[in-house]
């Protein structure tokens, strides 16, 4: 079945059975079969597993353990994890099962061994030197915010010099308006733009009136003439 030519298998005697949460849910398992009452059961059991001195252990039995009616019941010394992650790296678990006249029940065993460290745990030194606490003035702190606001005002990477140089360039000059009059007071006054050629109605009536003036000069002429003839 594994393909193997020699298999060997070694088995080791384990050394705290009573610390082996498979190995207990299996023992737990087989006395209830053999008629134990299940209180009694897994108290025994659950103390002999402080005894050997697990950090915590729980019990829980599940199914018909007595009636016609399944219910589950616990059984909780010292300190156990129930999540995170030292439940699945700490944790010892093992899961039986016992076959009785009413049906089965479930055996799940949770132990913590003695040896196992939790992240909660913490120790005390004794007869450690501690350095002497030293008090930092009020001010200092204050001068620090006050440092960091400076900081947020100013914007990174540019110079002061730069900055106002730019201001001025973007902000146009302001010329005050009594030199612009004196400007235009000083200066040549605005040549005035030749005036159109006149009309041409205009030139029209000044020929009507140099031909009207050569008839009237005519007219005279004749009546001048006329008069000398008579006077003859």
């Amino acid at each position: 079945e594994f393909n193997l030519d020699d298999p060997q298998i070694d088995v080791q005697e384990v050394e705290e059975p009573d610390l082996n949460a498979q190995i207990v849910a299996d023992r737990l398992a087989n006395a209830l079969e053999r008629g134990w009452y299940f209180r009694k059961a897994g108290h025994t059991t659950i103390d002999r597993i402080m005894d050997s001195g697990a950090l915590g252990a729980e019990i829980i039995l599940s199914g018909k353990v007595t009636g016609a009616r399944s219910r589950v019941e616990k059984f909780n010394r010292g300190y156990i994890k129930h999540n995170g992650e030292p439940a699945e790296t700490i944790v010892d678990k093992g899961v039986g099962t016992a076959v009785m006249k009413l049906g089965t029940i479930g055996v799940r065993v949770k132990i913590i061994p003695p040896d196992a460290k939790l992240p909660d745990d913490f120790e005390v030194y004794e007869g450690v030197e501690v350095a002497e606490f030293i008090e930092e003035p009020e001010g200092d702190v204050e001068e620090l915010l006050e440092g960091a606001e400076d900081a947020e005002a100013e914007p990174v990477g540019a110079d002061p010099e730069e900055i106002i140089e730019e201001e001025t360039a973007d902000t146009p000059e302001e010329v005050p308006e009594e030199e612009l009059l004196e400007e235009e007071i000083d200066g040549e006054a605005p040549t005035p733009e030749p005036e159109a050629a006149d009309d041409p109605d205009e030139e029209l009536d000044e020929e009507v009136e140099a031909e009207a003036a050569e008839l009237v000069e005519e007219m005279e002429d004749e009546d001048g003439d006329e008069d000398g003839e008579e006077a003859e």
